[in-house]
């Protein structure tokens, strides 16, 4: 099948030629195409396949999904996303998604010694009431407390974010100027592709990032948002734009599902409209689970109820 029709709606499978076990997956930031082709209408499916469509037009949304399958070594994609004609390629602010790579880099370099270390609240009454009182790491990553992020952020300083970074490979890796150093990742600055979210993700399950196992270990433990035992997903939310309806608002959902003999990684990307901003921010998480749940990756039951930014 081709890549788009003309209606920029497209629903395709794509094949890995780099297994995570058996290599590093490609490096974050830069084009993954030639590892990740878009199978033709006479390659074999291996049984990936789905109408990932179905959740966007039962909920209403536009934007795009992509979920790989780690032991068929292939992926699912959809889009339905005029604006953007390639969107699981297209680059879009990293927002708190960005917390994950921030709980690692703040945990490496000792600027909090462990999840439960305390940060004191300055006393600034927020738009989140629950972000308005003493945090420890484990608790602003559940509940995406932004002024917690900033002040890990101020304590690292511009010049070793940076250089995280780019070790890294996150993104576009534009932090901005050191004035930009607690806003780069809210402002626009720090963009990623739904693909290389994918590619961070492997990295991280894989332990193939440059972060020391404990450090690892303690972040994969605080992205765990379900556990049953017959699965575990690990995940952070995104939204740019949150509160300004100027902008193009737009909302993340990334992670990964652990079965008892599979792992799904997933990058839901969508627009969020500010005359529906809470139905669209809620639809990130129940498109990405329909979606995997299209796939066989757990059954149909209903989530815990979760706060989501």
């Amino acid at each position: 099948m081709g890549l788009l029709n003309p209606l920029n709606f497209a629903c395709y499978v794509w094949a890995a030629a780099i297994a995570i076990g058996a290599m590093a997956a490609p490096a974050l930031g830069v084009s993954n195409r030639a590892e990740l082709p878009h199978s033709s209408e006479s390659e074999p499916s291996h049984r990936l396949t789905a109408d990932l469509g179905q959740s966007f037009r039962e909920l209403g949304v536009e934007g795009s999904i992509m979920i790989y399958d780690a032991q068929q070594e292939r992926g699912i994609s959809y889009q339905n996303s005029p604006r953007y004609p390639d969107r699981n390629f297209q680059e879009f602010p990293v927002a708190s998604t960005f917390k994950i790579l921030n709980s690692l880099i703040a945990l490496e370099t000792g600027i909090v010694s462990s999840d439960l270390a305390v940060l004191t609240w300055d006393g600034i009454e927020r738009e989140i009431p629950t972000w308005n009182r003493d945090l420890n790491l484990r608790e602003a990553f559940k509940i995406s407390a932004v002024w917690f992020y900033q002040v890990l952020a101020r304590r690292l300083g511009h010049g070793a974010m940076k250089q995280w970074i780019e070790r890294v490979g996150y993104g576009n890796q534009d932090i901005g100027t050191p004035a930009d150093i607690d806003r780069f990742w809210l402002n626009g600055q720090l963009k990623i592709t739904p693909e290389a979210q994918i590619q961070f993700l492997r990295r991280l399950h894989g332990n193939d990032l440059p972060f020391s196992e404990r450090t690892l270990a303690i972040v994969k433990d605080m992205m765990i948002s379900e556990q049953t035992p017959d699965y575990t997903i690990r995940a952070k939310t995104g939204w740019y734009g949150f509160g300004r309806p100027e902008v193009q608002q737009i909302g993340w959902y990334v992670g990964y599902v652990e079965t008892r003999d599979n792992v799904y990684f997933f990058a839901t990307n969508l627009d969020i409209r500010s005359d529906r901003a809470s139905l669209d921010g809620a639809a990130r998480l129940e498109v990405t689970r329909r979606s995997l749940q299209a796939l066989g990756a757990f059954p149909a039951i209903a989530p815990p109820s979760q706060t989501h930014r």
